[in-house]
C-alpha cells in the first residue's frame, strides 16, 4: 500500500507538469487549427534557459521564470509574424511539414552549440526529499508542482477574465463569429502562439530539475504531448490537465509494477488504445 502511494503522488507531481506542455500545444490547436512540432524543442529550450541561468548566473531555476518566460513568449509572436503567419493559409499539412522542420533545425542548432552531452542540475535544497505520511516526495518536484499549479491558474483567469482571454475563446470557438463581433484574429493568433509557447517554456523549466537535459529531449517530449492531448481530447484544456496527470500516474505505476524500463512503452499502449476506442479522446465530447 505505501508503494502505491507513493508511485500515485510522483505520478500526480510529475503528470501535472506534463499537463503544462499538453496545455501549450492545445491552446495554439485549439486557436490556430495548426499542431506545433517544435512545441517539444520550445520545452527544451526552457530546460536550457534553466541551466545556463543557473549554471553563468547562479540563478536559481524556479526563479528564472521570471526571465524565461516573457523572453519565451516574445520569442513565440516573433516566430509567427515572421514564419508561421505566412505558412498557414496554405492549410494544415503545410504546417505541420514546416514545423517538423523548424524542430529540426532548433534540435541541431542546440546539438551543435551546446553538444549532445547530458547535463543536470543540482540544487542545494534538493538532496534530501521531504517525507509527508511517509511518503517521500524529491522537492524541487514538489516546487515545481505548485508552480505548475500557480501557473495554470493564472492561465484559467486570464481566458475567463480578460478581454484578450475572452477573444482566444472566442475565435477557438468559431473564428469566422469572432470576426464578425469585431475580433482581430490576426493579434488574437500572435497571440496565442506566444502564449502557447511561453508554457513550454515554463514547463521546461519547472521539468529541469528532475530530468537529464540534452538537445534531442524535445523528440521524447513532443510525444508525450500527443499523448496527452488525445488522452484528454484535442482542443480542450482541462481535458489536457487530466490526460498529463493520467499519463503521470500510469508512467509511474507501470515503471513500479512492471518495469521502469518500459515506462514510457506502457503510456503509448494507453495512447494507442484510446485512439482505437475514443478517438475523442477520454474527456471529449465523441460524435
Amino acid at each position: 500500500m505505501e508503494t502505491f502511494a507513493q508511485s500515485l503522488t510522483s505520478g500526480v507531481l510529475t503528470g501535472a507538469l506534463y499537463a503544462m506542455i499538453g496545455i501549450g500545444l492545445t491552446v495554439v490547436f485549439g486557436v490556430m487549427r495548426i499542431i506545433n512540432l517544435a512545441h517539444g524543442e520550445m520545452v527544451m529550450l526552457g530546460m536550457f534557459g534553466a541551466f545556463w541561468g543557473q549554471a553563468l548566473w547562479k540563478l536559481d531555476p524556479f526563479l528564472s521564470l521570471v526571465l524565461w518566460v516573457p523572453l519565451m513568449f516574445l520569442g513565440g509572436m516573433l516566430l509567427y509574424r515572421l514564419l508561421l503567419r505566412k505558412i498557414i493559409p496554405g492549410g494544415e499539412l503545410n504546417t505541420l511539414l514546416y514545423t517538423a522542420g523548424l524542430s529540426l533545425l532548433i534540435a541541431n542548432l542546440a546539438l551543435f552549440f551546446w553538444t549532445g552531452d547530458y547535463r543536470t542540475i543540482n540544487l542545494s535544497y534538493g538532496q534530501e526529499p521531504v517525507r509527508p505520511f511517509g511518503i517521500s516526495i524529491a522537492v524541487p518536484l514538489a516546487v515545481a508542482f505548485v508552480v505548475a499549479l500557480a501557473i495554470t491558474g493564472a492561465l484559467w483567469l486570464f481566458l475567463s477574465r480578460t478581454d484578450m482571454g475572452r477573444a482566444i475563446r472566442a475565435t477557438s470557438q468559431n473564428g469566422e463569429a469572432a470576426i464578425l463581433m469585431g475580433v482581430d484574429v490576426e493579434r488574437v493568433a500572435m497571440i496565442t502562439f506566444g502564449l502557447g509557447t511561453a508554457l513550454a517554456g515554463a514547463a521546461g523549466v519547472l521539468l529541469a530539475p528532475s530530468l537529464y537535459l540534452y538537445p534531442t529531449v524535445g523528440e521524447l517530449l513532443i510525444v508525450k504531448c500527443f499523448v496527452i492531448v488525445v488522452l484528454g481530447g484535442l482542443g480542450s484544456v482541462p481535458g489536457a490537465i487530466a490526460g498529463g496527470i493520467l499519463l503521470g500516474v500510469v508512467e509511474s505505476l507501470g515503471a513500479v509494477y512492471v518495469s521502469s524500463t518500459y515506462k514510457d512503452g506502457i503510456g503509448f499502449v494507453l495512447f494507442l488504445a484510446v485512439l482505437l476506442y475514443r478517438p475523442s479522446g477520454l474527456f471529449g465530447v465523441g460524435k
